[in-house]
């Protein structure tokens, strides 16, 4: 089934919708996103290291579960904290609990000085920072991480869009995470469009997490 663009609300409306009147759980949906963002890396012929920022949300969430599967396939990686996990919550939390104890390093940034920088010789840079449900330009700390992130070597990937995109009007505020590949979940949103947001989406993958057909359907009245 072709899947036109969506946006910010029926994305909001997809996800309540899976869990509310279908039964699924969120953690199996996030489970099925980050593991099709590890699926299209290994696709993309990563080999580490891998440098994973992760904020607060369930985008930090996803980044949580890409960082297990990779760690899965034995690529060296480390996750930068730009949120306390003190704030985190929900699946978002259980998967940083599962990462945690699996051993993966986590490197405390939300304090971090200026003088915070990834290793010159990292192969992916992974944007883990905002997710759909975020609108207007990004604050501290997380404009400073992608700041970081921007002028950090490697290869460039988003989950879901990159941090500083408004999925809905594909505007892009200052600063914005310029990635090489993005991961978007479900359907692209319908900010992908805007012919100024391709410098900063590069290409565009949609990974499956799930979802009914007969809920997409609903929805989106196809």
């Amino acid at each position: 089934m072709h899947m036109p663009a969506l946006s910010r609300q029926q994305i909001r409306d997809v996800d309540r919708r899976a869990m509310e009147d279908y039964g699924m759980s969120g953690l199996v949906l996030m489970e099925n996103a980050g593991r099709g963002c590890a699926d299209v890396l290994l696709h993309l012929g990563v080999r580490g290291p891998v440098t994973i920022a992760c904020g607060k949300g369930n985008n930090a969430g996803d980044g949580f579960v890409v960082a297990r599967h990779l760690d899965m396939r034995r690529i060296p990686l480390s996750v930068l904290l730009f949120a306390d996990p003190a704030e985190l919550s929900g699946d978002a939390l259980a998967n940083f609990k599962i990462a945690s104890r699996s051993d993966i390093t986590m490197r405390p940034c939300w304090q971090a000085q200026e003088s915070l920088h990834i290793p010159q010789d990292v192969d992916w840079v992974i944007d883990a920072l905002l997710g759909t449900g975020a609108s207007g330009p990004p604050r501290p700390p997380l404009d400073r991480a992608i700041r970081l992130l921007n002028a950090a070597g490697g290869k460039k990937l988003a989950i879901d869009l990159p941090s500083g995109l408004d999925c809905d009007s594909g505007s892009a505020a200052e600063p914005t995470f310029r990635a090489d590949h993005t991961c978007t979940f479900v359907a692209p949103k319908i900010g992908f469009s805007n012919p100024a947001a391709a410098k900063y989406l590069g290409q565009v993958h949609v990974v499956e997490i799930g979802v009914p057909r007969k809920l997409l359907q609903e929805v989106v009245g196809i």
